[in-house]
C-alpha cells in the first residue's frame, strides 16, 4: 500500500486557534499522544516567536518519542540578513530540533508589499536560509506560504521559489493554501503541474486552510495526484476557519484510499485522541464531527434504525469500531419500533413489540408535550422497565410538597415534604435546602435511604433548565435535564411541564429510580 506521512503541526498552527491557549505540560502532554499514535512529524512551535515554544524545544528532548520527528518552526531570514546572524534563524538552530520547517513566500503580491523586496532577493532569501540548516545537518521542510494564490498570480516565478528551495537542500516542499479559499479542483490541477516542473523524485507536501470549507478535500486533492505529506490539525483547530482535519484525513486516506498513515491498529485510537486533544485544549468536543464526533454513527430516524437492525451497512459508511467509535440509537418523536428495541437491547431488557409499541407512543406524546429523550437515555430506560408487566417500582408517591418563603434573620428558605410508600409502608419525610429542587431532593433521599441505603452514592452532577415558549413568560413550558453519578457511572434524565418543580420532580423520581435499578 502507498504510504503518506502525517505531519502534525496542532501545537503550533493548531494554537492559533481564537480561545485555545497550551501550557508547556499541555503541549508535552499532547506531543506524547501524537507520539503514541503514530504520527511521523510532530511540529512543537516557533522557538523564534515566544519563550514558552523555546522552553518547549528544551523539554521535548527529555521525552523518549518513539515515532515522531519534533519540527520546530520559523521564516526565512530577514531582508538585508545573513542567516547565522539572523536571531530567528538562530533560535531554530538553538532549538535542537532534528527537523526545521521555513515558510517563505511565494506570492509576488507579498514578496512586494510585506517583505518590501524584489523577486529575486526573495528566492535568494529562500535558498540561502536553507542552505544554511541544511549544512548544519538539519532536515528541512519548506512550506510555500500562500503557494496557491501566488501560482496563480504568476506560475512561472511560484515555480522558481520552489526552484530556489530545492538548490538550498530542501528536503519536503509544502505548498499551503494559507488563506484557505482554494477550491479542490484547482489544488489538483496546480499540484499535477508542479510535479512535472520540480525534477523526479521531488516530496511534495500539502498544508491547507479551512476558510472555504475545503481543507480536507483539497488535501485529499493533493494526495491524489502525488503528495506524499499532509500537513494539519487535530480536530481542525486553527485559526479562523481552522486547519485541514487530521481526524477526517487520516480515515480517510487509510479506509477510503488505500493509503497507509499509521503504524497498523493505531486508527482505532484516532477517537479517543480527538477528545483528548479537546479536553486538554478545554475546549467541548463537536459532537457531529466526521468518523470521531459522538454523533457521527448516532441514528435517530425509525426508518433507518429498522434498516440498520437488519444491516448496519444500511446507514453506516463503516464500521464505527475501525476509528474506536461506537454506533448509537437515539430516541424521540421520530424514532420508530426498531429504536426502541434496539434501546432495549442496549440496556439488557427483553421487551415484547407490544410494550415497544407502547413506550413509543408514550415517548411520541411525551416529546410533544415538550420532554426530549435524545440527551436522557435513563429517562427511556426506566420506561421500558415499568412497561414489564412483572416490574415492581422501588417506591411509589404519595404526595409532595415544596415552601419558599423569607424569614425574618435568614432569608429565603426552602423546604420540601415527601411521602412515599416502599413495600407498603409509608415513608413521610422532611427537609430544606437552598433552593426547592435541592430541598425535594434532599427529603426524597430521606425517604428512600432507609431501605435503599445505595442512595446514599448517588450525586445530583448537574441540573440544566429550559425554556420552551418564552411567549408565554412566567406560564412557559419548562424541560428540566438533571444528570446523576454514582463513582464513574453517569446518567440523565428528564422531565417537562408548566410548573419547573414538577419537571424537576419526574426528572429526580426517574433519576433515582434508574439508579435503584443499576444498584440492585
Amino acid at each position: 500500500m502507498p504510504s503518506v506521512l502525517i505531519y502534525d503541526t496542532t501545537l503550533r498552527d493548531g494554537t492559533q486557534r481564537e480561545g485555545i491557549s497550551l501550557s508547556l505540560e499541555d503541549k508535552l502532554k499532547v506531543t506524547k499522544l501524537l507520539d503514541d499514535f503514530g504520527v511521523a512529524y510532530i511540529e512543537g512551535g516557533w522557538p523564534g516567536s515566544n519563550p514558552k515554544d523555546a522552553h518547549y524545544f528544551e523539554a521535548v528532548r527529555k521525552l523518549d518519542l518513539k515515532c515522531a520527528k519534533v519540527a520546530a518552526f520559523g521564516a526565512t531570514t530577514r531582508v538585508g540578513v545573513k542567516p547565522a546572524d539572523d536571531e530567528n534563524i538562530q533560535m531554530l538552530v538553538d532549538s535542537q530540533a532534528p527537523v526545521v520547517t521555513v515558510v517563505g513566500k511565494t506570492w509576488a503580491l507579498h514578496v512586494h508589499e510585506v517583505l518590501r523586496t524584489d523577486k529575486e532577493d526573495n528566492c535568494n532569501l529562500i535558498h540561502d536560509s536553507l542552505a544554511y540548516l541544511k549544512g548544519l545537518g538539519r532536515e528541512v521542510v519548506y512550506d510555500a506560504e500562500h503557494f496557491f494564490d501566488g501560482y496563480k498570480d504568476d506560475a512561472e516565478y511560484a515555480i522558481l521559489t520552489l526552484k530556489a528551495a530545492l538548490q538550498g537542500g530542501a528536503d519536503w516542499l509544502t505548498l499551503c493554501d494559507t488563506n484557505g479559499g482554494t477550491m479542490y479542483w484547482e489544488v489538483e490541477r496546480i499540484v499535477g503541474e508542479v510535479i512535472a516542473a520540480l525534477p523526479a523524485g521531488t516530496k511534495i507536501g500539502i498544508h491547507t486552510h479551512n476558510d472555504g470549507e475545503q481543507g480536507v478535500a483539497n488535501s485529499l486533492a493533493a494526495i491524489r495526484v502525488g503528495a506524499g505529506m499532509v500537513q494539519g490539525t487535530i480536530n481542525g483547530y486553527g485559526e479562523r476557519c481552522g486547519n485541514a482535519n487530521l481526524c477526517s484525513i487520516i480515515p480517510d486516506l487509510e479506509l477510503k484510499m488505500g493509503y497507509t498513515c499509521l503504524p497498523e491498529g493505531k486508527l482505532k485510537q484516532i477517537t479517543n485522541i480527538a477528545r483528548t486533544v479537546a479536553e486538554i485544549a478545554n475546549l467541548p468536543p463537536d459532537h457531529h464531527l466526521a468518523y470521531v464526533g459522538r454523533s457521527a454513527f448516532a441514528h435517530k430516524g425509525g426508518i433507518h434504525v429498522a434498516a440498520m437492525r437488519r444491516t448496519a451497512k444500511s446507514y453506516q459508511h463503516i464500521e464505527p469500531e475501525l476509528v474506536g467509535n461506537e454506533m448509537r440509537v437515539l430516541i424521540s418523536d421520530l424514532s420508530g419500533r426498531g429504536n426502541i428495541l434496539s434501546k432495549a437491547e442496549q440496556f439488557g431488557m427483553d421487551v415484547s413489540n407490544d410494550a415497544a409499541r407502547q413506550v413509543l407512543e408514550q415517548i411520541k406524546h411525551l416529546e410533544n408535550l415538550g420532554y426530549a429523550f435524545e440527551g436522557a437515555e435513563a429517562s427511556v430506560a426506566i420506561m421500558l422497565k415499568r412497561a414489564q408487566p412483572d416490574y415492581q417500582a422501588p417506591f411509589e408517591l404519595i404526595d409532595f410538597m415544596t415552601v419558599v418563603e423569607s424569614r425574618q434573620g435568614r432569608g429565603l428558605l426552602a423546604e420540601a415534604t415527601v411521602k412515599l410508600s416502599i413495600g407498603g409502608e409509608v415513608m413521610h419525610t422532611a427537609a430544606e435546602g437552598n433552593g426547592p429542587v435541592n430541598a425535594l431532593d434532599l427529603a426524597l433521599r430521606k425517604a428512600i435511604a432507609p431501605a435503599f441505603p445505595r442512595i446514599n452514592e448517588f450525586h445530583l452532577a448537574d441540573y440544566k433548565v429550559r425554556i420552551l415558549d418564552s411567549y408565554n413568560g412566567s406560564s412557559a413550558i419548562t424541560r428540566v435535564l438533571v444528570d446523576t453519578q454514582n463513582g464513574t457511572h453517569r446518567w440523565s434524565t428528564v422531565g417537562a411541564a408548566g410548573n419547573i418543580i414538577e419537571a424537576s420532580w419526574r426528572a429526580l423520581i426517574d433519576s433515582i429510580e434508574y439508579g435503584l435499578l443499576l444498584a440492585h
